[in-house]
């Protein structure tokens, strides 16, 4: 005789399962944003150190990016097709979907970034050609480090600090493309190195827009709000009036 099952007991039961899987996403999501921040770290550390062996290892782990964010979109598009969320749950799972993209992206200007040093092997650029592109690393892993850290709490303070620093960024990496031209014009031996470092630059210029990609994503998730194309004094208005 086939038991009898409360469909209330039942629903209870099917949502914690969910909400597990919203949590297990969420976590798998925050374990590539770290392994993501170790690429960065290292292929930065490769340039400013010439580090070959190092620069290699980043470029060699870039896989290991590729498969867990393959893996996170195939568990994102099996939660679609089996739990058809709505309203704040699906807006969740596009974040998701849209934040591990970002990082894999990332990833690739970790290795970019590493190549670019093996690329220098046997002509590495002077110290002080150098100075401009650490400080630009250091705004750009803040602002990684930020924008994970406003995910893993859903903080809109912190997802808008993120989007706010962005500017700091690209001002540091406007710097550099001045700095490595003028080397250039003084000095054309330097020319294969300033190039190398300027798309280096370029590299570590975009992981802050990715980064800040996870941000704006951040208040998409905890305000419904798509504020991509929404100047930032009107963003902080906006969040103001709430």
């Amino acid at each position: 005789m086939p038991s009898f099952i409360d469909p209330e007991h039942q629903h209870q039961h099917t949502s914690k399962q969910f909400d597990h899987e919203l949590l297990d996403i969420r976590s798998r999501v925050l374990a590539l944003g770290g392994l993501v921040e170790e690429q960065v770290a290292s292929a930065v550390k490769s340039l400013l150190e010439g580090n070959v062996e190092l620069a290699e290892r980043v470029i060699a782990d870039d896989y290991k990016v590729n498969t867990m964010e393959v893996s996170i979109d195939d568990e994102c598009t099996q939660i679609l097709a089996r739990r058809q969320p709505t309203a704040r749950d699906l807006r969740l799972v596009v974040v998701v979907i849209k934040t591990i993209t970002d990082l894999e992206r990332i990833g690739d200007e970790a290795k970019r970034i590493a190549r670019h040093t093996l690329d220098m092997v046997g002509h590495f650029p002077r110290r002080n050609q150098l100075s401009e592109i650490e400080e630009l690393a250091r705004y750009v892993r803040n602002l990684l480090r930020g924008a994970l850290d406003s995910f893993a709490r859903i903080d809109v303070d912190a997802a808008l600090r993120v989007v706010q620093d962005d500017r700091l960024a690209d001002r540091e990496y406007e710097t550099i493309l001045r700095q490595q031209i003028t080397y250039m014009m003084e000095d054309p031996r330097t020319i294969p190195v300033s190039l190398n470092i300027m798309w280096s630059a370029r590299a570590l210029e975009r992981v802050g827009d990715r980064a800040c990609n996870i941000g704006e994503y951040v208040i998409y998730y905890a305000k419904g709000k798509i504020i991509r194309h929404i100047s930032l004094e009107q963003l902080e208005e906006d969040l103001r009036s709430e």
